[in-house]
């Protein structure tokens, strides 16, 4: 039985930050339902430790999180049936959905030698020590896609196989985009480009977090070809935005704050926005240390090198130059969003969620 999505007409109107009250409504939710997705009586006996592994996941998978891929599933399906009414398959669905993202993110930490996700360890630290905790949290990143896989196809909601092998294709474009991102990072500064970084920005996370969450949701819920390309639109904008802020928390962040570390980026090398953008603007001596900083052996990355890389980029415009694109990003975001229907204050949430991701901090 379809149930409405508790008080989102009350949340969309008269709140101080209705966005963050309607996010929290749909936490609550796909949380019950992706704690579910953990109940495995088919797997209870297999072993102690596969057990113990299990729980850990459960853990580092239920953290406090923003979810916001499911909470886009929620208002592509709003947009398109005109309402609030969510059926219980969708709940499920959105789960499933998030576990997958939840599988990328174990890998991605593998791939970036992170420590931090979500304000504590990342899965690969809790599992075991060194390389074979690396290899632990793959393997239970290739369970939890299957299991995502799972979720949604038994999720019972209309055309589910339909759009899940859509939400497949997006993600071997995930993929390349990851693969980009990693292997730009072996490439001198001086080879790399702006457009390159902003397909990586694209294909890693505005297609897979943004556009494809909204025209699942909008798909599942019945939507024409028009509402899902104005969809399309809406999160291509708002996905580059959230990336390129990103870059930023990922260069210049609290690591506080961002529960992650904010130099993760300069310790891995990755040639992002406003790195690019700061070499492109420097002088032929400003490109010298540019490059020779993010060129430097890991170990070597020491505070020291990691101010004057921030100081560098500050001086040389790059930073300055990536909250313009993120700015106008969100603006080109909210203006394909007023094309697009307001069933009960959706469109509305949505504008306001837009500009919330816009000014985030982690």
């Amino acid at each position: 039985m379809a149930t409405p999505l508790p008080n989102v007409q009350q949340t969309s109107s008269g709140a101080a930050h209705p966005e963050h009250a309607w996010l929290q409504l749909v936490q609550a939710q796909v949380e019950a339902a992706l704690a579910q997705l953990f109940e495995l009586p088919d797997e209870q006996g297999l072993d102690a430790r596969w057990t113990q592994a299990q729980v850990q996941a459960r853990a580092y998978a239920l953290r406090p999180a923003k979810r916001l891929r499911p909470a886009l599933v929620l208002a592509g399906h709003g947009l398109a049936r005109g309402g609030t009414s969510v059926p219980p398959g969708l709940w499920r669905f959105a789960a499933g959905l998030e576990l997958l993202h939840t599988f990328l993110l174990i890998h991605d930490d593998v791939a970036d030698q992170a420590e931090l996700r979500r304000g504590g360890p990342v899965l690969h630290r809790m599992l075991a020590p060194g390389r074979p905790g690396e290899d632990l949290a793959v393997v239970m990143g290739d369970h939890l896609f299957a299991r995502s896989l799972e979720a949604m196809l038994e999720s019972g909601m209309p055309g589910a196989s339909r759009v899940a092998r859509y939400y497949l294709g997006v993600c071997r474009h995930t993929a390349a985009g990851q693969y980009l991102d990693l292997d730009l990072a072996r490439v001198p500064l001086a080879e790399v480009t702006l457009f390159q970084t902003l397909r990586v920005a694209h294909l890693k996370t505005a297609r897979y977090g943004f556009c494809a969450p909204l025209v699942c949701g909008a798909m599942l819920g019945g939507a024409d070809p028009l509402l899902q390309q104005g969809l399309e639109r809406v999160g291509r904008s708002v996905g580059l935005a959230y990336q390129l802020r990103d870059d930023l928390i990922g260069l210049f962040g609290d690591t506080s704050v961002a529960g992650k570390a904010s130099d993760g980026d300069f310790m891995q090398a990755k040639r992002t926005f406003p790195v690019v953008a700061a070499y492109v603007r420097a002088t032929p001596e400003g490109r010298e240390e540019l490059e020779r900083l993010w060129a430097l052996p890991v170990e070597l990355k020491d505070d020291a090198a990691l101010a004057r890389a921030r100081e560098l980029v500050e001086h040389f415009g790059g930073r300055a130059a990536c909250e313009r694109a993120v700015d106008r990003a969100s603006r080109a975001a909210r203006r394909s969003l007023q094309a697009l229907p307001n069933p009960h204050g959706m469109r509305d949430l949505l504008d306001a969620l837009i500009g919330r991701l816009a000014r985030r901090a982690s």
